[in-house]
């Protein structure tokens, strides 16, 4: 695995900073003068660049066993000792090449380089090994980090869907139980009836599996439901139930979970309006309040508590799957308004 582009440009940083370090100690020393300054400087530059370059090219192939495990000692210094060497040999033949250096003067000049070169590069070469080491494990561990935060957060996702899919699973069978119950309690005596409410049935079943699977559904399609369901149980009242649905077209492709409304609605036909003698009213209305869709489902029933509601109840089911969906962003509210039961169901508007 070859250095990055990143890493090539912190280690030529480096290397050019370890120069000016040890020029200006040297400075600081006296033992450069003004009038050598710039051409030690050149000259250290274009030997710890060179030699650090071809250090990058060797040492590139076993940069990714050196992020796992820090370099020992020993491969530093066989490193050092083979790279700086190859190093200074190329940049004092390039000099040669040029006319730097003369060709009588190749082994001196070499030898007094080598001998300047190699503490240095033992010193600053370790530690940037050793830097380079760590900030890679930083990297490998921040990798896998995000990596446990996307499969935890996967986990949790799946486990939403399981108990949105369960809770699902309790509701669908509690609406078909009463339904047919009320199908039953129709056939011997208006058979008709009984038939229009099993064409009711049909149409709301093939809405509710079309639904099935998906955690959030049209706000139209959920009122297609309630209406299919109205029906069913109209037949049932006659004229003992009165029910209207007023909900403004701009909102009718906003999300709710499927069968929530309609669980609202079948709370309020049993508890609110069968139980009463002259039957009694539903209105189901919407509408948006700072980016929460608001729904409304009111009755001329008393009313209820709504922690009162049993465990498994339809209202319970609906909280803990508008707790899973939205968490805090979402809740159910009971309240009375001018003598009528109400429940509001806030949500997220998407």
């Amino acid at each position: 695995m070859m250095p990055s582009k990143r890493d090539w440009v912190f280690s030529f940083l480096w290397i050019n900073f370890a120069v000016v370090v040890v020029i200006l100690v040297l400075i600081a020393g006296n033992q450069i003068s003004g009038r050598d300054l710039l051409r030690i400087l050149a000259f250290s530059l274009f030997y710890a660049n060179l030699t650090g370059f071809l250090g990058l090219l060797i040492l590139g192939g076993v940069a990714g066993k050196l992020v796992r495990n820090p370099p020992p000692i020993p491969l530093v210094a066989t490193a050092m000792l083979v790279i700086v060497p190859l190093g200074c040999l190329l940049a004092e033949t390039l000099q040669m090449s040029i006319g730097f250096i003369a060709p009588g003067q190749f082994w001196g000049e070499y030898l007094h380089t080598l001998r300047v070169a190699m503490p240095l590069a033992i010193v600053f070469g370790t530690g940037a090994m050793f830097h380079a080491s760590l900030r890679g494990r930083v990297q490998i561990m921040e990798e896998q980090l995000r990596e446990k935060e996307v499969a935890e957060e996967r986990a949790r996702k799946l486990a939403v869907e399981a108990r949105l899919r369960s809770l699902e699973a309790q509701i669908h069978p509690h609406f078909l139980f009463n339904t047919l119950n009320s199908i039953s309690s129709l056939i011997a005596v208006n058979p008709e009836h009984a038939e229009q409410i099993m064409g009711r049935l049909a149409a709301l079943l093939r809405a509710s599996l079309d639904s099935s699977g998906h955690a959030l559904i049209p706000l139209q399609q959920e009122l297609t439901m309630v209406e299919s369901y109205l029906d069913i149980e109209r037949a049932r009242l006659g004229d003992n139930l009165r029910s209207s649905i007023a909900v403004p077209s701009d909102l009718q492709s906003a999300k709710v979970p499927p069968m929530s409304v309609q669980s609202l609605v079948e709370n309020a036909v049993k508890h609110g309006i069968s139980p009463q003698r002259d039957g009694g009213e539903v209105v189901v209305t919407a509408a948006e309040e700072n980016g929460n869709l608001r729904i409304e489902i009111r009755d001329t029933g008393p009313g209820f508590d709504l922690s009162a509601v049993p465990a498994g109840h339809g209202l319970d089911n609906l909280v803990s799957r508008l707790d899973a969906l939205f968490g805090a962003k979402a809740r159910l509210n009971v309240l009375s308004r001018e003598g009528h039961s109400v429940v509001e169901m806030v949500l997220p508007y998407v």
